[in-house]
């Protein structure tokens, strides 16, 4: 195992699956324009390496993330709106849409709280595995304002516009089980086994091909809010990347023979003849 360690984000790696660690914990991790460049740039080096093939992200202490730094963003709203929609709430969605579009398999493990953006980087999250000490909250209408990085969108989306409604205009807190009735989270933990049910959780996807891996992650996210007959072309146009490779080869000869496949994991063509 090797660690890269930031003031901010901590990286290790141990295998072909990296950790990162929203590392603010006196902040309650809470996502400073820093922070939010930092794991960016995690995100963008992670998805470069061959050698990584999945991510955890989770975060130091009692918290996953509290959301927002709230004084550095009102410093941008006294400043003007403009600065606040450049430097908070374009910011905050491109580390979302980040996440979402994520072209490996990522967890959130949701150590303690996640309000507000560490509610909506979960919410934005493929897969999510919750501490049974974690707690949930939307709680930007008691800031007066909207939530800012996809909370209105997503939300609506995983746990249906009423459900989403109640919380978004409430501001009130809900457990992991709660959060697990509403498809935030895949699962809820005890709390000591939560690293490691998120490690399992990576590991059952990467016995398989990682480009059959990627084009699912794709099609999901490009198309789970499109009108079906769209969806189902970004269906097809992932395949169609696909059907040259030697993975799908691959997997096709491995089932026929009845032995277990092993997979390049290239994207270059299967050569004729």
């Amino acid at each position: 195992m090797n660690a890269n360690e930031t003031a901010l984000v901590l990286k290790t790696v141990d295998g072909a699956i990296a950790t990162l660690t929203l590392n603010r914990p006196e902040k309650l991790n809470a996502l400073s324009y820093e922070t939010i460049e930092t794991l960016l740039r995690h995100l963008d080096a992670i998805e470069g390496d061959d050698g990584v093939r999945g991510v955890i992200l989770t975060g130091t202490g009692r918290a996953f993330s509290a959301g927002g730094d709230i004084p550095e963003f009102s410093r941008s709203v006294a400043e003007s709106p403009e600065a606040a929609l450049r430097d908070f709430v374009a910011r905050g969605q491109r580390l979302t849409a980040r996440v979402e579009a994520f072209r490996k398999p990522l967890v959130v493990a949701v150590n303690g709280l996640a309000y507000g953006g560490g509610c909506e980087v979960t919410e934005a999250a493929p897969l999510a595995i919750a501490s049974d000490r974690a707690v949930f909250a939307k709680p930007e209408i008691l800031l007066g304002m909207p939530p800012t990085f996809g909370g209105t969108q997503r939300l609506p989306r995983l746990a249906g516009r009423k459900r989403a409604m109640e919380l978004l205009l409430t501001g009130e807190t809900f457990t992991p089980q709660r959060a697990l009735e509403l498809g935030l989270v895949n699962a809820v933990v005890p709390h000591d086994e939560l690293l490691p049910r998120a490690r399992d959780l990576l590991e059952r996807i990467l016995v398989h091909s990682p480009l059959a891996v990627s084009t699912i992650l794709t099609a999901v996210t490009r198309g789970i809010n499109l009108p079906i007959a769209e969806g189902l072309l970004v269906e097809a146009e992932q395949f169609a990347r696909m059907a040259p490779t030697a993975d799908l080869r691959e997997g096709l000869d491995a089932w026929i023979a009845r032995r277990a496949p092993a997979y390049p994991g290239l994207w270059t063509a299967v050569a004729e003849g």
